[in-house]
C-alpha cells in the first residue's frame, strides 16, 4: 500500500510517520511511505491543509492528525467506525440533501450482511427509501429482497392517523350516534392527530414494538422536524404529568394518559447512551456543518450525548487546472477546516463523494466500502446541454403580476432558501414590496439574506412566538366567561404541543393572505413538513365549509388561495440528481391531488451548466443529464436552471447575480 504524507513541518511530518508505522506494525499490513515536503509539489495536489494523507492516489484525510483508529481503519479497509460495536437504536439526522437516507440505508444493510436482524425505520414523509431498495414502502416491518435479516418500515402520517382515528372510536360507547362520531372523525382529522399518530408508532418502536431485532436504524427527517421528534416525549410526559383528563384536543376517550408509561420509557432509552447513538450527518459545506453543530448542542439539551459525525461526499480534485473542481475542493476544505470546536471532539467518519447513484443494493453496499471504484467505465461526455433559462427569466415573468404567493417548495438540502431569496430580492429590483417569510424550523434565512433593502420585509414563522400568541389570543377571548378552574383546565389544554401546529398553521394563513395586496416569497419546510402544513390547510378548508358555506357571501379559505393560479406561484426546487428529482414528482403530485398546480421547476446547483472535465464529477454529470432529460420530458411544465457557483450564493451581492 503506497502512502504519501504530504506535511511541511518537520516535527509534524514525523509524528504522522511514526503513527502510520505504529499502526502497520500492529495490523500486520505492508507500507511504502513517500514523504512529500515541497509546499508547489502539495499545492498542485489540490491540498490546501496539512499534514495529508495519500493513499493509492486517493486523498484520504487533510488538515490535522489522525487517529489511531482512523489509521487502523485505511490500512485495513474497513467500514466506517460507527459499524463497529453499534448500539441498537441508531439515528441518523442532519440538514436535508446531506445523504441521511443512503447512509442509513447503507449502514442497516452492512449490519444485516453481518448476521445482524436489523429494522431500518423511516420517520420522513418524504422518504425514498422504496426507490433506493425498489420495494414499496409499508407502515409494517417488510422484508428487503436480497437482504436478508434486513426489513423497512415507513411511519406514513396518512396511515398512522387514520388507524389512530380508529382505535379512538372502537373506544366510544356503544350508545354513541353516527353524528357523534362524525364529529369525533372530523376533530381527529387535523395535523396535530397526524403527529401525534406518528409519534405514537415512533414511541412504540423504542419501548416495547421491535423486540425482534438487534439493530433499528432510523432514517429521519431533515433537522428542524427531527428534533421536534426526538423533544415530544419529553413534551408530553410533562404536559401528561398530572393531568387526569388526558389531551382534550386528541377528541374524546384518546386514552393518551395511558401511553405515559410508553414515553417515559422512550426518554429513558433515547438518553441512553448504552442503547441510542445519534449520528449527525453533514456535507463538507459551512451551513450543513453549522446546522450540525447546532443539531448537537439542542440534542445534548435533551439528553442525548452519545453522538458521532459523519462528513458525506468528500471530493478532492483529481486535476487541480480544473477551475469548477478546484473550486469545489477549496471550499470543501475551508468548511472542515473552520468546524465547530463541539464537532471536531466528536468521533469522525469520512466517506468520499461516489460516481453512482445511491440506488440498489450494489451500490449501496458500495457506498461504505472503502476501495469502492471513484469513477464508473465508459464515455459519459461532457458536451454542453441544451441551454435552459436562468433564474433571472424566471424573476422576470413572476414580475409581470402586481402581487402574489410565491412559494419555493422542495425536498431538503436543494436550495430553496438561496432559490426564495434571490427572488425576493430579484422582485424588488424589479420596483415590487416584497415579503420573505419562512415556515422551516431551521430558518436559514437570516444567514442567507441581508434584510436591509428598501420594499423588502424578512422574517420567520417562530413556533415557540405564534404557540405563545395563539395561547394569549385563545385565553383573551374564552376566559373572561370561565371561572378560574375552568380557565386553568383550558390553559392546561393549551400548553399540549398540538398547540404549536394550530398555531403555526395561523400564522401561515395569514401570510397567505398578505398576498392581496404586495408579494409574499414564502420559504417553505423541507417536503414532509410541508405537506402535513398542507394537510393543516385542507382539514381548515373542509370545516370552514361546513360551517359557513351555507351561509351566502364570498368564501376564501387559505387552500381557495393555494389553488388559485392567479395568485399563487409554485415553484419546486430540485438538484439533478435522481433522489431529489423523483421527490419533487412526487410532491407534484401530492400537490395535484390537493388541487394546487406548479408553476415552474428550478434546477439548483447544476455542475453540467458550470463545466468541468474533472473524471469524478463527468462520471456524475451522465446521471445529471439524464435527470435533465427527464424533467424536461414532461415534469416540468417550466423549467430553469442556476449552475453551481465557486462563490456561494449568500448575501445580497451573490443573490442579486442569480437574477441579473
Amino acid at each position: 500500500m503506497e502512502i504519501k504524507v504530504l506535511e511541511t513541518e518537520c516535527g509534524m511530518r514525523e509524528c504522522a510517520v511514526a503513527l502510520l508505522e505504529k499502526v502497520a506494525r500492529a495490523t500486520g499490513v505492508l507500507i511504502d511511505i513517500t514523504e512529500v515536503t515541497d509546499r508547489e509539489e502539495i499545492e498542485r495536489l489540490g491540498v490546501t491543509a496539512t499534514p495529508a494523507f495519500l493513499i493509492d492516489g486517493s486523498l484520504v484525510h487533510s488538515g490535522g492528525m489522525p487517529t489511531h483508529d482512523q489509521v487502523e481503519n485505511w490500512l485495513r479497509g474497513k467500514t466506517p467506525s460507527f459499524l463497529e460495536r453499534p448500539t441498537r437504536h441508531l439515528f441518523f439526522t442532519g440538514k436535508g440533501g446531506v445523504g441521511k437516507t443512503s447512509l442509513s440505508t447503507a449502514t442497516a444493510l452492512a449490519l444485516a450482511d453481518a448476521g445482524k436482524r436489523v429494522l431500518l425505520v423511516s420517520t420522513d414523509a418524504a422518504s425514498n427509501l422504496d426507490e433506493m431498495l425498489g420495494i414499496e414502502l409499508r407502515n409494517i416491518p417488510t422484508p428487503v429482497p436480497g437482504a436478508p435479516g434486513m426489513s423497512v418500515l415507513n411511519i406514513d402520517p396518512d396511515t398512522a392517523a387514520e388507524s389512530y382515528r380508529r382505535r379512538v372510536l372502537a373506544q366510544m360507547d356503544a350508545s354513541a350516534s353516527v353524528t357523534d362520531r362524525a364529529t369525533v372523525r372530523e376533530q381527529l382529522s387535523g395535523a396535530c392527530t397526524t403527529e401525534i399518530a406518528s409519534f405514537d408508532e415512533f414511541t412504540s418502536l423504542l419501548s416495547d414494538g421491535a423486540g425482534d431485532y438487534d439493530n433499528i436504524v432510523f432514517d429521519t427527517a431533515p433537522t428542524g422536524h427531527t428534533l421536534r421528534l426526538l423533544s415530544l416525549p419529553q413534551a408530553w410526559s410533562g404536559f401528561l404529568s398530572g393531568n387526569d383528563r388526558g389531551a382534550s384536543c386528541l377528541g374524546p376517550h384518546s386514552g393518551l394518559k395511558m401511553q405515559e408509561v410508553r414515553f417515559k420509557a422512550a426518554m429513558d432509552t433515547l438518553t441512553d447512551p448504552g442503547q441510542t447513538t445519534v449520528i449527525l450527518v453533514a456535507r463538507a459545506d459551512g451551513s450543513a456543518i453549522a446546522e450540525a453543530a447546532r443539531t448537537s448542542e439542542e440534542l445534548r439539551t435533551l439528553g442525548l450525548n452519545n453522538q458521532r459525525l459523519v462528513i458525506n461526499g468528500v471530493f478532492h480534485a483529481s486535476d487541480p487546472d480544473d477551475v469548477v473542481a478546484a473550486a469545489i475542493t477549496t471550499l470543501e476544505q475551508q468548511a472542515l477546516d473552520e468546524m465547530p470546536t463541539c464537532l471536531q471532539l466528536l468521533p469522525q467518519d469520512r466517506v468520499p463523494l461516489r460516481s453512482f447513484d445511491t440506488v440498489g443494493l450494489s451500490a449501496l453496499r458500495a457506498l461504505l466500502t472503502v476501495d469502492a471504484s471513484p469513477i464508473v467505465s465508459g464515455n459519459v461526455g461532457t458536451e454542453p446541454i441544451e441551454p435552459l433559462p436562468g433564474l433571472d427569466a424566471l424573476a422576470d415573468e413572476l414580475a409581470l403580476a402586481e402581487h402574489g404567493l410565491i412559494m419555493v417548495m422542495g425536498k431538503g438540502g436543494v436550495g430553496k432558501t438561496t432559490i426564495a431569496a434571490a427572488l425576493a430580492l430579484g422582485l424588488i429590483q424589479r420596483g415590487k414590496t416584497v415579503h420573505l417569510s419562512t415556515t422551516d424550523p431551521a430558518a436559514h434565512l437570516v444567514g442567507t439574506v441581508d434584510a436591509d433593502v428598501p420594499g423588502l420585509q424578512v422574517d420567520r414563522i417562530d413556533p415557540k412566538l405564534e404557540t405563545q400568541r395563539y395561547i394569549d389570543k385563545v385565553m383573551a377571548s374564552k376566559s373572561p366567561g370561565l371561572n378560574p378552574q375552568e380557565q386553568a383546565l383550558l390553559l392546561e389544554d393549551l400548553r399540549s404541543p398540538c398547540t404549536e401546529e394550530v398555531a403555526v398553521f395561523h400564522a401561515f394563513s395569514k401570510i397567505v393572505n398578505e398576498a392581496r395586496s404586495a408579494f409574499v416569497v414564502l420559504d417553505t419546510a423541507p417536503t414532509g413538513h410541508s405537506l402535513l402544513l398542507m394537510d393543516a390547510t385542507g382539514a381548515y378548508h373542509r370545516q370552514t365549509l361546513r360551517e359557513f358555506g351555507g351561509r351566502g357571501g364570498r368564501l376564501t379559505t387559505p387552500l381557495m388561495r393555494l389553488q388559485d393560479e392567479t395568485y399563487t406561484r409554485i415553484i419546486l426546487v430540485t438538484l439533478p440528481e435522481v433522489t431529489p428529482v423523483s421527490q419533487a414528482a412526487a410532491l407534484q403530485y401530492d400537490l395535484r391531488r390537493a388541487g394546487v398546480e406548479p408553476y415552474a421547476w428550478v434546477i439548483n446547483k447544476s455542475v453540467l451548466a458550470a463545466g468541468t472535465h474533472d473524471p469524478l464529477l463527468a462520471a456524475r454529470m451522465a446521471g445529471e443529464r439524464k435527470q435533465m432529460q427527464r424533467m424536461a420530458g414532461g415534469l416540468a411544465a417550466r423549467l430553469f436552471v442556476v449552475p453551481w457557483r465557486a462563490t456561494p450564493p449568500i448575501g445580497n451581492l451573490e443573490l442579486l447575480k442569480l437574477v441579473n
